[in-house]
């Protein structure tokens, strides 16, 4: 009788092993296909959550991202300030006073050159959208009528979809809210950002602080060449597109190659956006053969900037597929605007840097 009552019953210890069981007893391709299921879905459920909270802290986000994006470009400024014997205080301000007078003086450059060729500018637009429309009309089966009725309601959409005048005070609060604290993080970062860095690798102990040291490097290594980079980039985009401009005798070339050089910043859809309005303006100007030499001389330039110069200026610091660029900018558009199309690609490169090192420094432990 003793043995039967401590011999546990058969039912219940089926029903104890029961989902131990029947996991071990589903095919492998099912048991992966679950666990492989699971973990998208705790991914897909983590990225929900981090973009709902991007998008409550957009501005905040945005300006810390292109706080340390000018932070990369102004280092070497700062260093070289530094070997110089300038406190970390002037230095770091001398270095934000660099880069507002350099914005301020590129915007005013442009604005003295071309503020006369506004005027003229109006009326060879009307013309050349006269001609444009002749074009159009004697070239395709399409009547005067039928393209006035579609530029009207191209019209009366833009007008819809103008934006509030509230939300439009609002933006542009945010984004001066945004510019002033991206400035004063940016003096910060310049003057304490490597004492705020070896603080945090104080507070780690073991191997867990040699692979936070050389991650942060290789992320800020990863940061500073792509800004470097991206700039020197921008900059040789600007000036082949601009002379070409100047040759084809297109109006407001500058502007043209200032709106290029800002495009430079956001791979792929910048270039092509920026050269997109550089053919329009050519076409509205000057007609269809000065605008098909306009597209002519952007695609050979932007074709020596992907074949050529970008592998030369970038080497092997930003390795991002075109398709995962496209996604990330798409990404970052959808959620800041251009201000996030401007940073998402550099967040990227970093982050996928970071991942990187962290698995080539694990595979590389014994074991």
């Amino acid at each position: 009788m003793d043995e039967d009552a401590g011999t546990p019953d058969p039912a219940e210890r089926n029903r104890a092993a029961g989902p131990r069981h029947t996991w071990a007893g589903l095919p492998w391709p099912v048991r992966t296909a679950v666990t492989w299921s699971a973990c998208l879905v705790v991914v897909i459920a983590a990225l929900w959550l981090l973009g709902k909270i991007a998008v409550l802290l957009a501005p905040l986000a945005v300006a810390l991202a292109g706080t340390l994006f000018l932070t990369a470009l102004l280092d070497p400024v700062l260093l070289r300030l530094r070997r110089l014997r300038v406190p970390a205080a002037l230095a770091a301000l001398l270095s934000v006073l660099l880069l507002l007078g350099v914005l301020v003086g590129v915007g005013a450059l442009v604005w003295n050159l071309t503020a006369s060729q506004f005027g003229e500018l109006s009326q060879q637009l009307d013309q050349g959208l006269e001609r444009s429309r002749d074009f159009v009309t004697s070239s395709l089966p399409v009547t005067d009528e039928q393209l006035d009725r579609q530029i009207e309601q191209i019209r009366k959409g833009l007008s819809g979809s103008a934006p509030d005048p509230v939300a439009g005070a609002r933006t542009a609060a945010e984004v001066a809210g945004s510019l002033l604290l991206g400035l004063v993080l940016l003096f910060f970062l310049l003057k304490d950002g490597r004492s705020m860095w070896h603080w945090v690798l104080r507070r780690m102990t073991g191997p867990r602080r040699d692979l936070t040291a050389e991650a942060g490097r290789a992320g800020w290594r990863t940061l500073g060449a792509y800004s470097r980079g991206t700039m020197i980039i921008a900059a040789i985009d600007a000036l082949g597109i601009g002379l070409a401009l100047v040759l084809l005798r297109v109006p407001l070339a500058l502007p043209l190659a200032l709106i290029t050089f800002l495009g430079g910043f956001v791979p792929i859809i910048g270039a092509t956006v920026a050269g997109a309005v550089a053919v329009l303006v050519a076409l509205a100007a000057n007609g269809p053969t000065t605008a098909l030499l306009t597209l002519a001389a952007v695609i050979a330039v932007q074709q020596i900037e992907g074949n050529l110069l970008e592998p030369l200026v970038m080497k092997r610091q930003v390795q991002l597929h075109p398709a995962v660029i496209l996604v990330v900018v798409t990404a970052g558009t959808l959620v800041a605007g251009i201000a996030g199309a401007f940073v998402s690609v550099p967040i990227a490169a970093v982050t996928w840097r970071v991942l990187d090192t962290v698995q080539r420094h694990r595979a590389a432990l014994p074991g």
